[in-house]
């Protein structure tokens, strides 16, 4: 069955450097249909985790430093099973197109002019808890709508990968993040503990993340909100995502009011000029040296220089500093640049 989600374009890369390998064929006929395939199609299959000593000493340790029953922690393992379309993603060198898609698929996906409309209206409806979140975090309201819209379309598209079977096969079977899904799946056991989640029925993307603002359980544990205050951190409340945006935002240093990205004209079709990357910054001396201008006023000292490649010629952009921060989500620059052009539509 085909399953059209927003998630396989983008949880990659909020972890630098862990980067994904093409899903071959599948998710070449996925780029072009703009859809993708939940695992419907090939469904994950009965494994015996416990064989591996790996889990074992897992347990031990969960049994031993958190004090989970060796009984609930035996049973969830041997009802895990192995997500062999997950594997798939994060076995091999990354390729755009598998956890984080192409500039022309973010516009495919979240700047299409259905998303567009649909980030006016959330905005609108949502209206005073935005204002809220805004006065009380110092961000900028029409960027949280920017998030909400990239992540899961403004809660329409939160995931139907079961999220124990992905994080269990990501954390014990080789692959390039290894390490982190193995942490995750440590923070899953807890976050389920927490909020007396169902750890069995959990739903979410193919990495794990949950919820509207797609969070891994990590993640959510660290920027949870009760935004709406009735007693519970709820990463599928609409109203609870705003705060948690609002929260992530604030804590890494957003400024509110402040310049996030400007274009910027060059001579040409394609950019080979300088190297463009949302990592590292550039004198803006420099940058307009290369025949590089800024098409508004750009008033920071040293810019981010950003390009998105079409599909016939390259945008290029200077790059605020809050510009990185919305990277510091997702570490992605088209990423970035979709959750800005969504917060330029609303204002």
């Amino acid at each position: 069955m085909v399953k059209y989600t927003i998630m396989a374009l983008y949880i990659d890369l909020k972890y630098p450097r862990e980067m994904m390998t093409f899903f071959k064929m599948l998710m070449m006929f996925v780029f072009l249909c703009t859809t993708t395939y939940s695992n419907d199609d090939r469904p994950p299959i009965t494994y015996d985790f416990l064989v591996k000593k790996e889990v074992r000493d897992f347990i031990d340790m969960m049994v031993r430093k958190y004090h989970f029953k060796r009984v609930y922690m035996t049973s969830v393992l041997k009802s895990a099973k192995l997500d062999r379309d997950t594997l798939a993603r994060y076995t091999g060198k990354y390729k755009v197109g598998t956890t984080n898609g192409s500039w022309e698929r973010y516009k495919a996906h979240v700047l299409d002019p259905m998303s567009l409309k649909k980030a006016k209206n959330f905005k609108k409806k949502y209206y005073q808890t935005l204002t809220r979140a805004e006065k009380t975090y110092h961000v900028d309201m029409d960027y949280i709508v920017g998030f909400m819209g990239v992540e899961s379309k403004f809660g329409e598209y939160t995931g139907d990968y079961n999220i124990l079977d992905a994080l269990a096969t990501l954390a014990f079977h080789k692959n390039r993040m290894k390490k982190f899904f193995k942490n995750e799946f440590k923070h899953l056991f807890l976050l389920s503990r927490e909020k007396e989640y169902q750890i069995t029925k959990l739903e979410g993307s193919f990495a794990g993340a949950m919820g509207c603002v797609q969070q891994v359980p990590s993640v959510a544990r660290k920027h949870k909100s009760d935004f709406n205050g009735d007693g519970i951190t709820n990463p599928w409340d609409l109203v609870d995502c705003i705060g948690s945006i609002a929260k992530f935002m604030h804590k890494n240093g957003w400024k509110q009011g402040a310049l996030v990205a400007v274009s910027a004209s060059y001579k040409g079709k394609r950019f080979k000029g300088l190297k463009t990357t949302h990592r590292k910054t550039l004198s803006l001396k420099n940058i307009k040296k290369h025949g590089i201008k800024p098409l508004k006023p750009f008033n920071e000292p040293r810019a981010y220089l950003l390009k998105n490649r079409n599909l016939t010629h390259d945008d290029l952009w200077l790059g605020a500093r809050n510009f990185r921060v919305l990277t510091r989500y997702n570490n992605s620059t088209s990423y970035g640049m979709a959750i800005h052009l969504i917060a330029e539509h609303v204002k």
